[in-house]
């Protein structure tokens, strides 16, 4: 029972009031995204804090076309990455596209403050994007009525989450979707028992006690470093990404370094998104028609209520397909999503 514990651990968390700052352009030398950097927009690095007072760091894309008036977007995710990964590039490319975007690390994560490291929080993660909306109302020439967000993987349930509270935000996407407090709850397709959920917690708990006398935080396992080929599917895809030079970046704790092993406590007793189906502005659930993930966009799908709501499943994709693959992330139908319900 303790390897099944170990390995559901493992599985569960590798996934995983405004202040504006002085922005600072972004210099060509001093590019350090894994995507290649546009020539049609303009980038800053901005800070901003969240009503818990932990400032955030992010890159605002705007495009060099920009006027007054302008729809937003903020963009997070995937869980364990960095603005400088696919969250960057999906603030990038919609930029191109007309919108003024936010890629930023969440709490306790990247360029981002608080303290400890690498923890993730329901509520927090939660409150994150209602800070980046925070920030882009108050731009001068961003329209606060127009302001939309847009999650990857866990960040794409904490997107519907904000979106089900947060009734500024007038368009949510979801890339990918993870919901994080089910998964952790219940394991992958649900098969995680009330009794293997309370020994997870027993064992979560106990080292709880553990770093305490140590003064430490325990960190989780993470990715391999190498393959031996046995692995689940989807651990392969997720490794491809964060592993490899086509998403590795130094920052992220998914390419290197681990997340406090006890994060997964506070998920597996708040279930986020329990009131999504009081949603009333627009959604769009994008999945990949091969992603071992795909259930959890169709059964928030099956929640969500009204004609502004949509799912869209991409065929021939997998899971992490949708982080990087432009031939395969629908931006077309992202940007017309977007330019609907942001008019």
């Amino acid at each position: 029972m303790k390897l099944n514990l170990i390995v559901s651990l493992f599985l569960l968390l590798i996934m995983g009031g405004v202040l504006m700052t002085e922005a600072k352009t972004l210099k060509e030398n001093e590019w350090d995204k894994v995507f290649k950097k546009s020539d049609k927009v303009e980038i800053e690095k901005v800070s901003f804090k969240n009503r818990y007072g932990i400032e955030l760091v992010g890159d605002l894309y705007i495009p060099k076309d920009a006027k007054s008036d302008m729809p937003a977007v903020a963009v997070l995710g995937p869980f364990g990455a960095v603005k400088e990964q696919a969250s960057g590039l999906y603030a990038q490319t919609l930029a191109e596209k007309g919108f003024v975007t936010l890629a930023f690390d969440p709490s306790y994560t990247g360029e981002s403050g608080g303290t400890p490291r690498h923890v993730a929080s329901p509520d927090i993660n939660t409150e994150d994007f209602s800070a980046a909306v925070d920030y882009l109302s108050n731009l001068s020439y961003v329209n606060p009525e127009k302001i939309g967000v847009l999650g990857i993987c866990g960040f794409g349930g904490f997107a519907i989450n904000a979106a089900a509270m947060d009734t500024r935000i007038k368009a949510a996407v979801a890339s990918t979707m993870y919901d994080m407090t089910r998964v952790n709850a219940k394991g992958y397709d649900d098969v995680m028992d009330e009794k293997a959920r309370y020994e997870l917690k027993e064992t979560l708990n106990k080292q709880r006690t553990e770093d305490f006398k140590n003064g430490t935080f325990s960190p989780a396992a993470g990715l391999p470093e190498k393959l031996t080929g046995k692995e689940p599917q989807f651990i392969k895809e997720y490794f491809d990404y964060y592993k490899t030079p086509r998403g590795f970046h130094k920052r992220s704790i998914n390419s290197n370094g681990n997340w406090n092993l006890t994060s997964s406590l506070s998920f597996i007793n708040m279930p986020i998104l329990q009131r999504s189906d009081e949603i009333q502005n627009a959604v769009l659930l994008v999945h990949g028609e091969n992603a071992h993930s795909r259930y959890f966009s169709e059964d928030t799908f099956k929640k969500l209520k009204g004609k502004n709501k949509e799912l869209l499943i991409v065929e021939g994709a997998n899971h992490v397909d949708l982080y990087d693959n432009l031939e395969k992330i629908p931006f077309d139908k992202i940007e017309q999503f977007l330019k609907e319900y942001l008019k």
